[in-house]
């Protein structure tokens, strides 16, 4: 059980910060309310034509507006400095390089100048701990994208357990979600040849995972009526080795209304397969699970956002994000709870259930983990880490905490599943990585540290609270330059996300430490509502018909920076992305004179329309549903959009996206930025061509865009 959190990987699907099912239903199956048909407000947009991924219109504007903003920041004098500051680091040779512990050994994938798409390497422990590990080369992604004429971006592997030698490798073509898979052999490091028959997936979203080394259940888009209307797979087949993937016989079939539905297997740390299991996403955030007994899937008595969260000890494990009452007891909301596995396969309903660990005030769990004896909880408190060690043993949990540094940032980097050997890493904002390894899971030993990217001397990290309007207590981190004076006169860049109960967490600044904090001016991280960092009721507060609440947040954290002297409207900058970029949107929107500066990258924008590009229609759970009267309400109060209005003085807004987002779509960047060039508003828009929703596919890209964007703030923030 590698991670057993699957609210873990929804997070990774979110619009963010993975390859599992994902989740949420147009609620039009859900609510018998009349609905508000699509054709509407198409055709009362002047800029629909820009939905359009790749027509020749879309993107001769695309190339205009990039020109534009090339010549605006990439000639200003400081772009080429602080891109080479930024390569410098993101290619770094001494670098630490984080792995995975395998059978087959440590696995790392590295970027740096000569591989700019990476390898996929691997070495022994013992030449890891030493400062010149030795690396065998398992693909090299940047070899294959030649030979094949593609811009493959590596998506990871899945291999069958226990040996784990043959593999599926994902490859995505530009950075999409959309993968294909194929099957490659760890003895001969390579992809299985014609011969063997391979298992090989042509480019789908989904996922696939090993029944034996001749059978896998696939999830992928199987043509009519297999995907969902959030366009994810709801259908599972089981393919054997040799047969054509028209013929793999469907064990599982959810419902199109759903997210995104399949079967799975559950296993142990050893590889066994305990039981064949099923889900549908009938939300984002909320699930269906099943077991299959005796050729019939079963429902599980579970709340409908709760899950699995794997095997350990003898014993199954299950999250719950509400509280959960049954067999007389009352489990509260962010709990673990576990039952005899044993007695579980008898009884999957029946089978006594025990806390393993609740939350105190102010405490989250943020992972779940496990190496072959013991588990671990990753864990917030009042946005700080811990992580617990659990056992069961003699009918009872106990739990024993790991001495990591308090006032940190905090968790388990790696496991092993064959031994009890794991490593812990602790970073803050001005931190550099230090890891730790333990060989029995417990007894530390500082084994890396990260080198510095930046000069911190005399800087500091302060906690605040900003009030938001409805009273509640919003905290957020300052990370201030040295000498830095309470006049107002500080240039300050504000982060945060406030979406889908992913947390904001302090971790090391890198690349803004070296290229905006060096230069005198401020960071903050703001902790808002509708994130993760106060556990599930933080985030489900500030959802739906609350959603208000998080745009609320935010703009009360930037006018406490204003009030308390760290800044001034003149000098405050806004960034974030995907989610984030929503949250940019609505603050810029609703509080013009609060901001001079906003990066929106990878936005979600036209929220009265969002269910119908991209991916949109999976974050109904988060965001309600437009084309529901009273849902459109919600939502109409501060689509951004629809907010961007003539008679209002907005700050000159940098827009990012990619052509090949096929996640949020690049379209809600564009159709902001043409709504404020009609207007006569001032504005930057850049789209890259490649590097999907995650971002650049490589060094060099990723450099150029975060240049471009430090430019951009100095610009905006710091020159008189």
């Amino acid at each position: 059980m590698k991670s057993a959190s699957i609210r873990t990987l929804l997070a990774s699907l979110a619009v963010s910060v993975a390859a599992a099912p994902l989740l949420t239903s147009p609620l039009a199956a859900q609510d018998t309310n009349t609905v508000v048909e699509p054709e509407f407000e198409a055709e009362n947009d002047p800029f629909i034509w820009l939905e359009e991924t790749r027509s020749d219109r879309a993107l001769a504007w695309v190339e205009n507006e990039n020109g534009k903003t090339v010549a605006a920041l990439q000639t200003d004098p400081r772009f080429e400095q602080l891109k080479a500051e930024a390569l410098a680091i993101f290619n770094a040779q001494d670098r630490i390089p984080s792995v995975s512990f395998t059978h087959y050994g440590l696995v790392n994938f590295w970027q740096d100048a000569d591989n700019p798409k990476g390898l996929l390497r691997r070495t022994t422990l013992e030449s890891w701990r030493t400062d010149t590990p030795e690396w065998e080369t398992i693909l090299d992604i940047d070899a294959l994208a030649a030979a094949e004429g593609k811009e493959w971006v590596y998506g990871g592997m899945s291999c069958l357990p226990p040996d784990g030698t043959r593999c599926m490798v994902y490859l995505s073509d530009g950075g999409k979600d959309a993968r294909v898979a194929r099957e490659f052999d760890l003895e001969t490091l390579d992809f299985l040849p014609a011969s063997q028959n391979p298992f090989v997936l042509p480019e789908s979203q989904g996922s696939a995972s090993w029944v034996d080394k001749d059978t896998l259940l696939i999830s992928r888009d199987f043509g009519e009526d297999t995907v969902t209307d959030s366009f994810y797979p709801f259908t599972t087949r089981e393919w054997k080795r040799g047969t054509p993937i028209e013929d793999a016989k469907e064990i599982y079939r959810g419902e199109k209304s759903d997210v995104s539905a399949g079967a799975f297997l559950l296993r142990d740390n050893e590889g066994t397969i305990h039981a064949r299991m099923a889900s549908r996403g009938v939300s984002f955030h909320e699930r269906e699970y099943f077991v299959e007994r005796d050729g019939e899937w079963v429902k599980l008595d579970l709340p409908p956002k709760a899950g699995l969260s794997g095997i350990i000890d003898g014993r199954i494990l299950f999250y719950t994000d509400v509280d959960w009452e049954t067999q007389g007891k009352t489990f509260p909301a962010d709990a673990l709870v576990s039952a005899d596995l044993a007695e579980w396969k008898a009884d999957p309903n029946g089978a006594d259930l025990s806390l393993v660990w609740a939350p105190g005030d102010r405490q989250t769990k943020q992972s779940v983990t496990s190496n072959k004896s013991s588990l671990y909880v990753s864990l917030l408190d009042n946005v700080r880490g811990e992580v617990l060690k659990f056992d069961f043993a003699d009918g009872e949990w106990t739990s024993t905490p790991i001495a990591l540094p308090e006032n940190a940032t905090v968790g388990v980097t790696a496991v092993s599943d064959e031994t009890d050997q794991i490593m812990f890493i602790s970073t803050d904002f001005l931190s550099p990585g230090t890891y730790y390894y333990a060989e029995d899971g417990v007894d530390l030993e500082v084994v890396k540290e990260s080198p510095s990217r930046f000069d911190a001397q005399g800087m500091t990290i302060e906690q605040f609270e900003a009030t938001s309007p409805d009273g509640t207590k919003i905290p957020y981190f300052l990370v201030k330059p040295q000498g830095m004076e309470m006049d107002g006169s500080t240039p300050v860049l504000m982060g945060g996300y406030g979406g889908f109960q992913v947390p904001r967490l302090p971790a090391y600044l890198g690349t803004t430490g070296k290229m905006w904090l060096e230069r005198g001016n401020a960071y903050v991280l703001a902790n808002i509502r509708g994130g993760g960092e106060f556990g599930p009721n933080w985030h489900q507060s500030a959802i739906r018909e609350n959603k208000q609440r998080t745009w609320d947040d935010f703009i009360a954290v930037g006018r406490d920076l204003v009030e308390r002297g760290i800044t001034s409207p003149e000098h405050l900058g806004v960034e974030g992305g995907s989610q984030g970029g929503l949250l940019v949107g609505t603050a810029f929107t609703q509080a013009p004179d609060l901001f001079n500066a906003a990066i929106v990258q990878i936005p979600l924008f036209d929220m009265l329309r969002y269910q119908f590009i991209g991916r949109g229609a999976s974050w109904i759970g988060e965001y309600g549903d437009p084309r529901i009267p009273e849902q459109r309400e919600w939502i109409e109060g501060y689509s951004p959009y629809q907010k961007l209005l003539e008679e209002k003085d907005y700050p000159r807004v940098f827009f990012v996206t990619s052509t090949a987002d096929d996640r949020t779509h690049p379209s809600h960047g564009r159709k902001a930025a043409a709504r404020m060039a009609a207007q006569g508003d001032d504005y930057l828009y850049y789209e890259d061509m490649k590097g999907g929703h995650s971002g650049g596919v490589d060094n060099e890209q990723r450099a150029t865009l975060r240049a471009m964007q430090i430019v951009y703030l100095l610009q905006q923030l710091a020159d008189d």
